[in-house]
């Protein structure tokens, strides 16, 4: 089954919360399970909204997921239980 757009962002932001915020984009590519092109695709857009933004750690670049993400993040969540509990 094909997944939506809302399908694979909720895929990219709980990738990142479950690294604790942070995660590598090499990391991001294999959990979100998507080329590259469709990786970086979904990361302009969501950087241009601010849900995650780059940063240095260590010398390496990293993705971080800012307060907006984790409450957009937390809106998404309640927005599949609701349509699961109807069975949308």
């Amino acid at each position: 089954m094909r997944r939506n757009k809302q399908d694979i962002i909720f895929d990219m932001l709980t990738a990142v919360q479950s690294k604790g915020g942070f995660i590598l984009p090499t990391h991001l590519l294999y959990k979100s399970n998507l080329s590259h092109a469709k990786m970086k695709d979904y990361l302009d857009e969501l950087m241009t909204k601010n849900v995650l933004i780059y940063m240095t750690d260590k010398g390496k670049q990293k993705i971080k997921m800012t307060e907006k993400g984790f409450k957009f993040l937390q809106s998404l969540r309640k927005l599949r239980e609701f349509t699961e509990a109807f069975g949308i």
